[in-house]
């Protein structure tokens, strides 16, 4: 087990993207594995591009809400806080509607930074998206 607090559900991390990306598209955590956590996202007109695909955009806030969410989860949060500091995406497949699940595993768990592979499918476990995260994890003052 990779997380800092023992015992954490999916439901009780729903309240982090209160007011945020994460609420306005309706990005949901599903799961949390000893090492993986899981959530997923409509593909509706919020997160559609112009063609009715669902944007590859909408797939990286996907990616960098799981990854960032994994990190805030591994370190101690009285005294750290974990920001983003690079993120790329591979849209492999596209998706009109329904919804698509986002897998984030850490790569890298180290004392300054968290790297974090994301990998995004459809509801056939259609592989739509892989992405790769990398968060700086810096000093709260």
């Amino acid at each position: 087990m990779i997380w800092f607090q023992q015992n954490i559900q999916p439901q009780d991390l729903q309240p982090l993207g209160n007011s945020t990306i994460a609420e306005q598209i309706g990005i949901e955590f599903t799961e949390l594995g000893p090492d993986f956590l899981k959530g997923r996202m409509p593909v509706d007109h919020r997160t559609h591009q112009p063609y009715g695909l669902l944007h590859g955009g909408a797939s990286c806030v996907l990616a960098e809400t799981l990854g960032s969410v994994a990190s805030a989860l591994v370190i101690d949060q009285s005294k750290f806080i974990c920001v983003g500091l690079e993120i790329n995406a591979n849209h492999i497949r596209s998706v009109r509607a329904g919804f698509v699940t986002g897998t984030a595993s850490p790569i890298h768990i180290g004392a300054t930074t968290h790297v974090w592979d994301i990998r995004i499918v459809d509801e056939r476990e259609k592989l739509v998206c892989i992405s790769r995260l990398t968060v700086a994890i810096l000093p709260r003052k």
